[in-house]
């Protein structure tokens, strides 16, 4: 089986089991169809704090890809991209701009994204936002690169 990924699913309202989780198991099946070893999404709350909590939790499970979906915007409890980078080592700042860019071309309120994507130890980590449709047009994109990311952190060559 393929490396280890982990997707996130950041949700006050599916953290309390208010609202069905429909972003995180599109993100689960594209990893899996790409030959990613991937469990189910964990779901957690809104907040700085419990997204660095989580993403550190999946880095230490061993995950060499971390996918987030959730909590980029500009609501008040958004605080997905400053919990990102506190674990953040080294950005990739292209990734997010092609996020946005193809966002954008869909509907213009995708350039108020804030997702971060970088690396951290030996995995890469991407912010999407929380639609079904930003995760369907994001994953794409993050599978594009996370293979090559994953063997250069390896210490691969160019």
């Amino acid at each position: 089986m393929g490396s280890l990924a982990v997707v996130i699913t950041v949700s006050d309202r599916s953290a309390a089991g208010v609202r069905a989780d429909t972003a995180g198991p599109i993100a689960v099946a594209a990893l899996r169809d790409a030959g990613w070893e991937c469990a189910d999404a964990r779901i957690i709350a809104d907040g700085a704090d419990s997204v660095e909590t989580a993403l550190r939790a999946a880095l230490a499970d061993g995950a060499r890809l971390v996918v987030t979906t959730g909590g980029t915007g500009v609501a008040k409890r958004d605080e997905t991209p400053e919990g990102t980078d506190r674990v953040i080592e080294r950005a990739l700042d292209g990734i997010p701009e092609e996020l946005r860019r193809r966002s954008v071309a869909e509907k213009p309120a995708g350039m108020l994204s804030r997702g971060r994507a970088g690396t951290a130890g030996r995995a890469l980590i991407v912010n999407l936002p929380g639609s079904p449709a930003a995760v369907t047009s994001g994953m794409p994109v993050i599978l594009s690169v996370a293979g090559h990311v994953v063997h250069q952190l390896d210490g691969g060559d160019h």
